[in-house]
């Protein structure tokens, strides 16, 4: 049985559904999207981000101020310069499930089954 199937509480009346809910509304912004997609393979400054996701270092700032409050993201400061980084591989596998199926409302045959 696969890890994430085990444990944990996944009934409907589960504490933890209203802080998903809290979760997938931190998400739903295509920037915070990018984000966590610039930061799946480590950590990168907060001009870093705003290059890969092409928005001025103060937006994403914002963005990854709200990503810290929901504990997606992780900060480490380095003199000056913030460096921010996935708490967990959580983030990201919400991220990708979340294409594949835009994937599949999309494309008839989308490219991650081929």
């Amino acid at each position: 049985m696969h890890a994430d199937a085990q444990g944990g509480d996944l009934s409907p009346e589960s504490e933890y559904v209203e802080v998903a809910v809290e979760v997938f509304r931190l998400l739903a912004d295509a920037t915070r999207i990018r984000i966590v997609l610039a930061l799946r393979d480590g950590e990168l400054s907060v001009n870093g981000l705003a290059e890969h996701v092409e928005r001025s270092p103060a937006a994403v700032s914002q963005h990854l101020a709200k990503l810290r409050w929901g504990k997606l993201v992780r900060v480490r400061q380095d003199g000056n310069k913030a460096f921010y980084r996935l708490t967990d591989e959580h983030a990201i596998r919400l991220v990708i499930e979340a294409i594949r199926k835009a994937e599949h409302a999309i494309d008839e045959h989308p490219g991650h089954h081929a």
